[in-house]
C-alpha cells in the first residue's frame, strides 16, 4: 500500500495516559484545548473504534530533498510541509485501500483508519508495536528510519498476531535535542513545553507570539525541524522520492516579502490545499513579520509597512514589533503613520513601544 513500517499490536489501555494528564496539568498543552478537551477518549482505542481489539501501526518515510540555505528575505518551513499536497490526504487514500484489502479478507470485520487527528497516543502504540523508542525530543525513533516519517493507524476488531515492543532505549548520553532547541522547549528530556516550541508557536498558537521566543524562532516560518535534525539517529534516515512530500514550488525556502503582496484569494490558491493552512494566512504573515524582523534585511521595510495596514490586528502588531527591530526613517514614519489611525488597543501597545524604542535609540 505504500507505507514503510508496520507493527501490529493489540489495542489496550493507552501507555504513558497518566503523563498525558500530568503534561496537560503542568500547562505544556498552552492553547490546544482538543487535548484535554478529549483526555478520556485518549485511554483507549475503542473510544475511536468500538470493540478495538488490534492496531496495525504504519510508518510512512517523508525525508526528501535537504533544506536550501535560507537567504535575507526568505523562511524556512518544516519539511512534512513542503509538499503541494497535504499529509492527511496522501495516507488515507492509503489506510482506505489497505481498510478494503482486510476488509475483503475477513468480510465480517470492522476497522477504521486514522492520522494524528484522532484521539490516539500514536508514538506510544508504536513502540507497543515494535516500531521504536520515544527520544528524548518525545518523537518516535526507528534505529533504520530515524524519525523522518508519519504515523497512521488502522484500528479493528480483529485479533491479530502481535509484535514485541520495542523495550530499549537507544538515545543513551546523547543530549544534542534538548540543547539545539533554540527556545528551550525541553524542561527535561522525554518532555517538551508546548508553550515554547517553534512548531506550536508558528502553527497551533493563534495569538500574538510572546516576545521572549521571538528571537528563537529565527527563520522558521512555518514548524520546525531542529531537534530532528540533529538527532544522530536521522543521519542515515531514509530518502523518498514521493512527489507529494517534494519541495513545491517556493516552499524550500519561502520568500517572505512576496506573502505581504498576495490577494486573499492568490493566498488560498497556493496554500488551502496545504499543511500551512492550519495557520491560515494571519498565522503565516504574523510568523513572515517574526522572522524578517529577525533577520532585518532592508527589503523588508516595503513590505512590512504593508502588513502594517493589513486587516488582522495580529498580522499589525508583529509587523511593528518587526519594524522596531530597524533603525530606519521608513520604518518609523509607518509606525507613526499607522498609530493616527489604528483602533486595537493591542497594536496600539505595540506600536507605542516601537515608536519609543527607535526615540530612544536614534
Amino acid at each position: 500500500m505504500g507505507f514503510d513500517l508496520v507493527g501490529v499490536c493489540p489495542a489496550t489501555n493507552a501507555p504513558g495516559i497518566s503523563r498525558l494528564r500530568q503534561w496537560i496539568a503542568a500547562g505544556y498543552a498552552g492553547e490546544m484545548r482538543y487535548l484535554p478537551d478529549r483526555l478520556e477518549a485518549y485511554e483507549h482505542p475503542d473510544s475511536i473504534l468500538a470493540g478495538a481489539r488490534s492496531l496495525i501501526v504504519l510508518g510512512q518515510h517523508y525525508r526528501t530533498d535537504e533544506p536550501v540555505p535560507v537567504q535575507p528575505g526568505q523562511g524556512r518551513i518544516s519539511r512534512y510541509a513542503w509538499g503541494p499536497a497535504d499529509y492527511h490526504d496522501l495516507i488515507h487514500d492509503r489506510l482506505r485501500r489497505l481498510r478494503e484489502f482486510l476488509l475483503d479478507a475477513v468480510p465480517q470485520a470492522r476497522a477504521r483508519g486514522v492520522v494524528d487527528t484522532a484521539p490516539l497516543l500514536e508514538r506510544e502504540f508504536g513502540q507497543l508495536a515494535g516500531l521504536g523508542w520515544i527520544g528524548k525530543n518525545t518523537m518516535l525513533i526507528n534505529k533504520r528510519a530515524g524519525s523522518w516519517f508519519f504515523l497512521a493507524a488502522l484500528i479493528t476488531d480483529l485479533t491479530l498476531d502481535y509484535d514485541s515492543p520495542h523495550a530499549a532505549d537507544h538515545c543513551g548520553t546523547c543530549r544534542a535535542c534538548l540543547d539545539a532547541c533554540p527556545t528551550g522547549a525541553f524542561p527535561e528530556p522525554g518532555v517538551l513545553d508546548a508553550t515554547r516550541c517553534i512548531s506550536y508557536l508558528t502553527i497551533e498558537l493563534r495569538d500574538r507570539i510572546p516576545e521572549d521566543l521571538r528571537a528563537g524562532i529565527g527563520d522558521w516560518l512555518f514548524g520546525c525541524d531542529v531537534c530532528q535534525e540533529v538527532c544522530p539517529w536521522n543521519r542515515k534516515a531514509p530518502r523518498v522520492e514521493t512527489d507529494e512530500f517534494r519541495p513545491g514550488a517556493g516552499t524550500n525556502p519561502v520568500d517572505l516579502l512576496e506573502l505581504f503582496r498576495m490577494t486573499d484569494e492568490q493566498f488560498r490558491r497556493r496554500f488551502r490545499h496545504t499543511p500551512l493552512w492550519r495557520s491560515k494566512r494571519r498565522g503565516i504573515l504574523r510568523n513572515a513579520a517574526i522572522v524578517l524582523g529577525n533577520q532585518r534585511p532592508p527589503q523588508a521595510i516595503d513590505a512590512l509597512e504593508i502588513g502594517l495596514n493589513d486587516a488582522e490586528p495580529l498580522v499589525r502588531e508583529a509587523c511593528a514589533w518587526a519594524l522596531r527591530q530597524f533603525d530606519d526613517q521608513r520604518g518609523r514614519l509607518a509606525l507613526q503613520s499607522r498609530l493616527a489611525s489604528e483602533t486595537d488597543a493591542m497594536v496600539q501597545t505595540a506600536l507605542r513601544q516601537a515608536l519609543n524604542q527607535l526615540t530612544a535609540s536614534a
